[in-house]
């Protein structure tokens, strides 16, 4: 039995290598690139106005209507799914892979990628529909359905299938496993004489108090989880911003040395030096860029199934919180994660080996000490872990919801709660591998009808503005 676990172990990591090689980033980016080029580079040239109409409404207080969210809630219930682990240990292993340079691709990656997202959302809206309890529903097996016609249903299925073992893995025992490895962690810290039968009962613990309050917020259905991502992403988000500012003002000296590491190393890593020596420009380039749409989500096709209830009057008014999403997933958090790490000097002994929180926690300790440190990213991860595990509920769901109808959504929460549990204390390799190879490919279908789509998003983003110019 170890064997054979060991031998699908070896064969799911080959295959998430080859799903997730440059082909696919390829598509992601190029993706991003056509988009751009179609919308006349609008994350460019409309920032200000975007920032206006995201950022400007955050604490603006608005009715909805029944079966919907307000446009902060669909836009909070993607970005729990968006603002996760990723952010955290995924910019760490881009460093240590890629060196600086990595940093520099994944904000590229970003910039494309927020026409990406921009355009998932418009398309979600435009082709959502109700289901049998009156909610809006929509996502990329809608507008794949409605969009491109019945006869492309198969596509449809074959994105939503893909989705729900995704969302087993990337979005349920993942996240549920690292939330109690982390508090792990913060055992072994105070106690580090804690033994391995006692740390596997913490997790079995941890996993069953998750899951009961899983279930609290799904029982409440979509607005439940609207009003509690609505107040916990919008604190987490702050008390990590926080925590990484202080560790980056503490070694404010070496910001500019930083940033000049991180545009040299992006066409010349191994002129860093440290464990970079054999590293090329492709590997600074595929860390950045794969880490990168990890932790965004552009082009997954994810994010646009919880801005589909969003309450708007045009579809375009959504898409523009995919900008500020991006945004704000990557440029600034991931963003700050990368600076924490440089600044503090702990990176290079990560080089060329394989890193994950433990970086993000050791540039933490040289400003707030070992333990401390171990708790701040352990709370963080907690918080960024539990809203991910919420919003993939809803996305594997919908998928299931698709194929099955509502009460098939019912049955696959019922699923979701116990895959809580068996994830907090199971050993992921190979959970990792598969639902990172489900991403990329239910990336696929997704990317293939936005292309084809392409054409409506042009259409619906100049009737917007012709619309705005006017009321102006």
């Amino acid at each position: 039995m170890t064997e054979l676990l060991s031998r699908l172990t070896d064969f799911s990591a080959k295959m998430d290598a080859a799903v997730w090689g440059i082909p696919m980033l390829i598509l992601l980016l190029g993706t991003g690139i056509f988009l751009t080029a179609r919308l006349g580079f609008l994350q460019f040239r409309k920032f200000g106005t975007i920032m206006k109409n995201t950022v400007g409404r955050l604490f603006e207080k608005g009715e909805k209507k029944d079966g919907t969210l307000t446009p902060v809630q669909a836009l909070t219930t993607a970005l729990a799914g968006t603002v996760g682990t990723g952010n955290i240990a995924g910019v760490a292993g881009a460093i240590a892979i890629g060196g600086p340079g990595a940093i520099f691709w994944m904000w590229v990656a970003a910039l494309f990628g927020m026409c990406t997202k921009y355009s998932e959302i418009i398309l979600a809206v435009h082709y959502r529909k109700k289901n049998e309890k009156g909610d809006y529903v929509g996502g990329p097996m809608y507008y794949i359905v409605n969009g491109l016609g019945s006869r492309w249903r198969w596509l449809a299925v074959v994105f939503c299938l893909f989705g729900m073992v995704a969302a087993l893995g990337t979005g349920c025992m993942t996240q549920i496993n690292t939330i109690a490895s982390s508090i792990g962690s913060v055992f072994q810290s105070f106690n580090p004489a804690i033994d391995e039968e006692t740390l596997h009962m913490i997790y079995i613990i941890v996993g069953v108090i998750a899951s009961i309050l899983t279930i609290l917020v799904l029982f409440g259905g979509l607005q439940r989880i609207g009003n509690v991502t609505e107040k916990l992403v919008p604190v987490m988000a702050v008390l990590y911003i926080v925590a990484a500012l202080v560790v980056v003002i503490s070694h404010g000296s070496r910001i500019g040395t930083v940033f000049a590491q991180i545009f040299e190393g992006a066409f010349e890593p191994s002129a860093i030096g440290g464990g970079l020596a054999g590293v090329a420009i492709q590997q600074a380039m595929r860390a950045g860029f794969g880490r990168g749409i990890f932790s965004n989500e552009a082009g997954l096709g994810t994010a646009p199934i919880a801005h589909a209830a969003a309450d708007v009057e045009h579809p375009v008014e959504q898409g523009m919180y995919g900008v500020f999403e991006v945004f704000a997933d990557t440029i600034v958090i991931c963003t700050l994660t990368a600076l924490s790490i440089l600044c503090s000097g702990c990176a290079g002994q990560y080089y060329g080996k394989s890193a994950a929180a433990d970086l993000t926690i050791a540039a933490f300790s040289t400003t707030f000490g070992g333990k401390l440190a171990s708790l701040i990213i352990a709370v963080c991860i907690t918080m960024f872990a539990f809203s991910t595990l919420l919003s993939w509920s809803l996305y594997g769901g919908r998928c299931m919801e698709f194929l099955c109808g509502t009460r098939g959504m019912m049955v696959y929460q019922a699923i979701y709660v116990v895959f809580v549990v068996i994830g907090a204390g199971t050993k992921l390799d190979l959970v990792w591998n598969l639902a990172d190879s489900m991403n990329a490919l239910m990336a696929i279908p997704n990317l293939a009808a936005v292309l084809a789509l392409s054409p409506v998003v042009v259409r619906l983003s100049r009737d917007y503005a012709a619309k705005h110019t006017k009321k102006a």
